[in-house]
């Protein structure tokens, strides 16, 4: 029963803290991982001084659109609604130095693919008489990520609860000015291309150096059923970057031309159960919320974003074999809400209030593997 315990607990942590977050849709939050690996005393007892590498896939389709929390239904059912579709893979090496404190760096690696009428000839039949639909797409790396975390009281004492508290530095590593071509009709129906910077929700990158505070926890209710939490802020203080939205305007917006670097959040909290009948074997459940907010907590919160939040319930397998563990989450969401921008904020009568696209659900597959 010991060694079960240990290994669900193991790798509930090594999963669901490492795990990124990732926006489901045109809310652009950037990948980012929660925490650095955790583990019951029995599991740092067997790593104490390892490496471990980590790979996580993930995947998400957005398109439904909302202003508020209130759904545009008519977007989907006119057709003119705009469609995200993101894969990507998460790279992740892990040090513990000893029982308390590790130091872990993760690079995610994405592509992205947007779908809109918009953005090209236009939503309206008479702007688009076809309603034809086009795509514009990016791929690379992402914002490369640095973080430590420190467990507050030595894992070997208090084996069944503690909490960690980490830090990390996000650096401008993914290209935030990524451009692609866009189609514009002639007035004599000639289609035609020109090359501008892609919308900011498939950007790879923000711009920005960032500084992330993170929290980890987990107590054990019973031997087979743990409760973990988890959590992080990234504080972004620079107000914009260099990309201008929209090179085609005669002039440039003071307040929307260029992307913001914004502020982004995440949290979990959940139970995660082991199975008897197979060793290593657990199903978890959780709730999770993530976002942009609209006023970012230091520096100015200029600039166009798309601030909102996601709540989401989260189910996951996860099963740990000897220095190998993989899991599979898919948060659902129950909850969507695309708040009102610090641009929407200026405007005199209150009307102002942008839409977002969000997803149904987010895929998440993660592989570890300790050496």
């Amino acid at each position: 029963m010991k060694s079960i315990y240990t290994i669900v607990l193991a790798f509930a942590y090594i999963v669901l803290f490492n795990a990124s977050a990732l926006a489901q849709g045109c809310v652009a939050v950037r990948h980012m991982s929660c925490a650095a690996p955790a583990g019951s005393a029995d599991y740092f007892k067997q790593r104490n001084g390892h490496w471990q590498v980590s790979a996580g896939y993930r995947f998400y389709r957005s398109y439904k659109h909302f202003v508020g929390d209130e759904e545009q239904k008519q977007r989907v059912e006119q057709g003119t609604n705009v469609i995200n579709v993101s894969h990507a893979i998460d790279l992740g090496l892990t040090y513990l130095v000893n029982q308390r404190l590790s130091f872990s760096v993760n690079l995610p690696i994405q592509y992205n693919d947007r779908s809109s009428l918009y953005e090209h000839y236009g939503n309206t039949i008479a702007q688009n008489p076809q309603q034809k639909r086009f795509d514009t797409q990016s791929q690379g790396i992402g914002d490369l990520r640095l973080s430590g975390s420190y467990w507050l009281v030595n894992p070997v004492k208090l084996p069944k609860a503690n909490l960690a508290v980490g830090l990390g530095v996000k650096l401008p590593t993914g290209n935030y000015g990524v451009t692609d071509d866009f189609h514009r009709l002639t007035k004599e129906g000639t289609d035609y291309t020109i090359n501008k910077p892609v919308d900011q929700s498939i950007q790879l990158g923000d711009g920005g150096v960032g500084v992330s505070v993170e929290l980890q926890g987990y107590m054990s209710l019973t031997k087979t059923l743990t409760a973990y939490a988890n959590g992080f802020y990234l504080f972004n203080p620079r107000e914009t970057n260099s990309t201008v939205r929209n090179p085609e305007a005669t002039t440039i917006d003071l307040v929307t031309g260029n992307f913001s670097v914004a502020d982004q959040f995440a949290a979990r909290l959940g139970l995660s159960q082991s199975i008897k009948a197979i060793p290593g074997l657990a199903v978890m459940l959780g709730g999770r919320v993530e976002g942009v907010p609209a006023i970012d907590a230091f520096g100015g919160s200029s600039g166009f974003r798309r601030p909102g939040y996601i709540v989401s319930v989260e189910p996951g397998l996860s099963y740990m074999r000897h220095k190998t563990s993989i899991a599979a989450t898919v948060p659902v969401a129950v909850y969507r809400n695309r708040i009102t921008s610090y641009a929407d904020r200026l405007d005199p009568l209150g009307l102002k209030h942008g839409d977002a696209a969000f997803a149904d659900y987010l895929v998440s597959i993660n592989v570890s593997r300790w050496f």
